[in-house]
């Protein structure tokens, strides 16, 4: 048995607090830690980091977590053991922290996106190739059990030739005037890294890239149909960050890929996110859960005739993928995947050159909203 020590920098928010630290390295120290080749298991160890002492102190207490820090510039947390910096703070933030980091010879994980800028985000990730640290950015929507079914799916070779893609993403976030809103004001300000395809597009970047294909030329249009918001402090503030993205992308082998991805949007669908594929023998639908399938053999024929009503029910036709295994939390698998990587060199192929990718997605989509136009996307050298 041994140890493992990583700084987690940023996890007072929601999505560090819950995802990255209860329910994955929590979860993991919980379970007599991460389970090796060789059958030994590693410990991890948290530090917890962030600038606000009040709120670090609070989460070690209740959570059992016997080191925490306030510090915000990593003048200090860098010059211990550790092996791993964990980085979950607000993007603009993100790259000076990882640059320190790799300087100080740590392993470093991240989330989404690698850094605010195309520019930027290659810098990171080939300074961290030139260190020789270990380097991986989080992509936890593979390990979701709709996405997962649909791996299987064409892993089988289920649909033949795929032929398009539609993604269909978002739900309404309240304005906070009238209900407090769902999601953090920053999210609506583009001064402080917020916007809709800087959060989602460097989601759709691996999810695509994983699942069907590099992305090869991109045609994007960002919308913010909301100028106006209501912060948590029930102050009125200028929304300045797109709330709406609706795109087109060109895949290799000639696949097509529709997405809407939006804030204000009410939702009558299946799931929040729904991914379509169509291919000539087949056809999927998938959730964050759920995927189900209508295979070319079972495909109705409709017929066009406004003038008389329709009674089939398309629903109908389609047939659930069943679950035939365990799910995990996402994100606690891949921080396995990474420990290991870590400490036993197991493979781990979501590194910084993909976090660069989909930072290069997201500025092609702003590229191309811009400026009105298809922008293609050169192959990555980092």
């Amino acid at each position: 048995m041994q140890e493992i020590g990583i700084i987690m920098n940023g996890v007072t928010g929601r999505m560090g607090t819950n995802q990255h630290l209860i329910r994955s390295i929590l979860a993991l120290r919980d379970e007599g830690g991460v389970e090796l080749p060789t059958g030994e298991r590693v410990i991890p160890n948290p530090v917890l980091v962030g600038r606000n002492e009040r709120k670090l102190k609070a989460l070690s207490e209740e959570h059992g977590v016997e080191r925490w820090i306030a510090d915000p510039d990593l003048e200090t947390v860098l010059d211990g053991d550790d092996e791993i910096y964990f980085d979950s703070q607000v993007t603009p933030r993100r790259p000076n922290a990882l640059l320190k980091a790799i300087e100080a010879g740590k392993d470093v994980y991240c989330e989404k996106p690698l850094a605010g800028d195309f520019d930027t985000a290659l810098e990171v990730a080939r300074k961290a190739k030139q260190s020789d640290v270990k380097h991986g950015i989080v992509q936890d929507k593979l390990w979701l059990p709709g996405l997962m079914k649909l791996q299987r799916l064409i892993d089988q070779d289920y649909f033949g030739e795929i032929l398009s893609v539609r993604v269909e993403f978002g739900y309404w976030v309240f304005t906070g005037d009238v209900q407090p809103a769902q999601r953090p004001s920053w999210n609506y300000r583009a001064e402080d890294g917020g916007g809709i395809i800087d959060d989602m597009f460097s989601h759709w970047s691996y999810v695509i890239e994983n699942l069907f294909g590099r992305v090869e030329s991109v045609r994007c249009l960002e919308k913010t149909h909301i100028p106006r918001r209501v912060d948590e402090n029930g102050e009125e503030y200028e929304a300045t960050a797109d709330d709406a993205a609706y795109a087109i992308m060109e895949l290799e082998d000639d696949i097509v890929a529709q997405l809407n991805s939006s804030w204000t949007v009410r939702v009558n669908r299946d799931d929040l996110l729904e991914i379509k594929v169509d291919g000539t023998n087949g056809s999927a639908v998938a959730g964050l859960r759920d995927c189900k399938t209508q295979h070319h053999s079972n495909t109705p024929k409709p017929e066009w005739n406004p003038d008389t009503p329709n009674e089939h029910d398309f629903y109908d036709d389609w047939e659930g993928v069943p679950n035939n295994q365990e799910f995990e939390n996402a994100f606690k698998i891949q921080w396995e995947q990474f420990i290991r990587h870590v400490v036993a060199d197991e493979p781990f192929p979501w590194d910084f050159a993909a976090g660069a990718r989909g930072v290069q997605l997201t500025e092609a989509s702003y590229q191309s909203s811009d400026e009105q136009c298809r922008v293609a996307l050169d192959e990555l050298t980092i």
